[in-house]
């Protein structure tokens, strides 16, 4: 159980409020409109979360300040799940091949009771869970039309035709 330290500016009785107030400053290490606001009559909860032995060493060094403080039991946060009723026996079977029919676990699986999926099961273990590759077949070509050409031989690649024979330029001069 947690429990949590609450502040009500209550005094220990024979307690100035002064000298309380300064010894919560020392103790809080706070300054003087933190601890002012400490002293507004409200309840502050000054520490939560603390186990039964923390809880009581917090009460009795606030007490020896002079401070009374309230420790109460913190109330487990209880997050409420309203559980689908169970399946019926029957729920899983298969409406075709391949296909399983599940009933919903809850309100927000039955959105997608209508939604086909394949029925994966599981496989052993070592079994090879990719699908056998299909059987290729060699299509039936003619190639009796073409020979190969002996090494070195031409392909029939054309032929470049040259540009002609280089200009005269032994007229020309550098000048400097």
């Amino acid at each position: 159980m947690l429990y949590e330290i609450a502040f009500a500016a209550k005094l220990v009785d024979g307690a100035q409020i002064e000298t309380v107030k300064a010894n919560l400053a020392k103790l809080f290490q706070a300054d003087a409109p933190r601890i002012e606001a400490l002293f507004s009559g409200r309840r502050i909860v000054i520490k939560q979360n603390l186990d039964a032995a923390g809880a009581e060493k917090y009460r009795a060094t606030l007490a020896r300040a002079g401070a009374l403080v309230e420790v109460t039991a913190m109330e487990a946060e209880v997050e409420e799940i309203e559980l689908a009723p169970p399946p019926p026996v029957a729920a899983a079977q298969t409406t075709s091949p391949g296909r399983l029919q599940v009933a919903p676990r809850d309100e927000y699986m039955a959105a997608f009771v209508d939604v086909q999926a394949p029925d994966f099961g599981i496989a052993p273990l070592g079994d090879d869970l990719q699908d056998a590759p299909p059987e290729m077949t060699t299509p039936a070509l003619d190639l009796s039309q073409f020979s190969l050409a002996p090494v070195g031989s031409d392909m029939g690649e054309r032929k470049t035709e040259s540009a002609g024979p280089a200009p005269d330029i032994s007229h020309l001069r550098l000048a400097e």
